[in-house]
């Protein structure tokens, strides 16, 4: 659980830039909401120091860190063009995906044909051997796979990443209930601060200003009701 890389500082930086660069404006409270979201996220991974030497920390290389803020860099532009191309166009969405999948598929068996290639077709063409192994558990992973894939795609055309990240945020909550009854976890207190945090931040994002800060509610007139003053100061209705 505390190793669930679910979001980092970098990612939602750059996501946000990229979001100007669409042309999207955020608003103050929601710039908060994102800071203390990475910052949910980010306790929820950290050990404390009874559970691992406090050495150990930050005691990864600085090429790890280096290569994991890169791949979120990566990550976040990847989502962001992603979500452009999901909305340049009025397609259908199952079009789209075919679209995108497309691309993938073909790398997929290029990698496959040259693996054959290396191994001299010692085992056979790969499209004689491409199921073999495969179980009921592993057409419920292959499932779960393409059904997330159609929901990701779906929150990218018809919302946005920023709803993406929050609903990845909460799935810490899923996965810790999930893995007590399962696994029989035991959640630290920096779990629970982060995903308390997450959901403050949920809360911050997307309420209306007026119920976070308690803005008396926008009144509009009635026309008929007012009255109009003339220069010799006598009142019409």
């Amino acid at each position: 659980m505390a190793n669930i890389n679910m979001i980092t500082p970098p990612f939602l930086s750059l996501q946000r830039f990229l979001r100007l660069f669409l042309k999207k404006k955020l608003s103050n409270l929601q710039w908060m909401a994102i800071i203390l979201l990475a910052v949910g996220t980010t306790m929820s991974q950290v050990k404390g120091c009874g559970e691992a030497s406090c050495d150990s920390l930050f005691s990864a290389p600085i090429q790890g860190y280096m290569l994991g803020i890169l791949s979120a860099c990566l990550s976040a532009l990847a989502g962001m063009y992603t979500e452009f191309l999901m909305k340049q166009n009025n397609d259908s969405l199952y079009w789209q995906n075919v679209q995108l999948y497309t691309f993938g598929a073909i790398l997929n068996m290029a990698q496959l044909v040259v693996d054959d290639f290396r191994a001299g077709y010692e085992k056979g063409p790969w499209w004689q051997r491409l199921f073999n192994g495969y179980s009921i558990t592993t057409w419920m992973v292959v499932l779960n796979l393409g059904s997330t894939g159609l929901l990701v795609s779906w929150l990218m055309k018809y919302a946005d990443n920023i709803v993406k990240v929050y609903s990845t945020s909460m799935v810490m909550l899923l996965t810790m209930v999930l893995s007590v009854f399962l696994f029989s976890f035991k959640p630290t207190l920096q779990l629970f601060l982060g995903i308390i945090i997450c959901m403050m931040s949920l809360h911050m994002y997307f309420a209306p200003p007026s119920m976070l800060v308690g803005l008396p509610p926008t009144v509009r007139s009635d026309p008929d009701s007012l009255v109009i003053v003339s220069d010799d100061h006598k009142a019409e209705s």
